[in-house]
């Protein structure tokens, strides 16, 4: 079995440090992955317009509950 990454630098401290700090996923300022639904953790149909912060499904459950009217 090939171990790769930071288990496989296990003898230094600096070099474990220095892999852990290039190797990390960079923080996001825009993009998919920073809209999240708050109910169910989904990014997709994401709906963050006034605050809301809740995806497409969600919004339709609890749209009434918000002050929401459906137009017939």
């Amino acid at each position: 079995m090939i171990r790769r990454g930071v288990d496989r630098i296990a003898h230094s401290k600096t070099k474990k440090k220095r892999v852990e700090k290039h190797n990390r996923p960079r923080e996001r300022k825009f993009g998919q992955s920073l809209s999240v639904c708050v109910i169910c953790g989904s990014k997709r149909g994401h709906i963050s317009r006034y605050g809301l912060h809740v995806c497409r499904r969600c919004f339709r459950e609890v749209a009434e509950e918000l002050g929401f009217k459906k137009y017939e």
